[in-house]
């Protein structure tokens, strides 16, 4: 079974950012429970085979304030894949900074590393919606497999199946979260 855990504050914005996941798993007949970080219990960490950690809007940082609920993330050894905000929490609780950058719309993204099946050297077109990033430089443990100027965009942790994009992948690159999934 696969969790989808929303960071959304707002049940509405869910439509946009977690039920597009949801989509994917229907489609592709993966059983899945989603919840909100906020009713996350360790009972759910335990039945889950795979976390998918959802992004959020533009102006929601609630989850900014809720660490605490996602430490869990240094003692996990199932597969995780955080998608933006999702991303950003692997990289805070593995003592990433957050740093302060716009960036919306279709960019074209470089792959230096393997990352999931995506091969090194592959360009994507990528569809980024996020005010925050974290600066992954630091964090010896994650690999950066995609930079845009000081901007990690993929990471990997180098001995857990941790991944991290801080793009949305829900939205043109649904070959990723499949990749994850398979």
């Amino acid at each position: 079974m696969i969790l989808v855990i929303s960071t959304c504050k707002y049940k509405l914005h869910e439509l946009e950012f977690v039920k597009p996941i949801e989509d994917i798993l229907k489609e592709n007949n993966k059983k899945y429970i989603t919840k909100n970080y906020t009713q996350l219990n360790k009972n759910d960490l335990e039945k889950a085979d795979k976390i998918i950690i959802c992004g959020t809007s533009l102006q929601d940082f609630g989850y900014l304030n809720h660490l605490d609920n996602f430490y869990w993330l240094n003692k996990i050894t199932k597969p995780v894949l955080g998608v933006c905000s999702g991303m950003q929490l692997i990289g805070l609780t593995h003592q990433g900074v957050n740093k302060k950058k716009t960036e919306i719309g279709f960019y074209k993204e470089k792959f230096n590393k393997n990352f999931l099946n995506i091969k090194e050297n592959t360009k994507l077109e990528v569809y980024h919606l996020h005010n925050n990033y974290i600066d992954f430089s630091k964090l010896n443990d994650f690999d950066t497999c995609s930079k845009s100027s000081s901007v990690a965009q993929a990471v990997k942790h180098k001995n857990k199946p941790l991944f991290g994009v801080l793009f949305h992948p829900e939205v043109r690159n649904k070959e990723i979260i499949l990749s994850f999934i398979r």
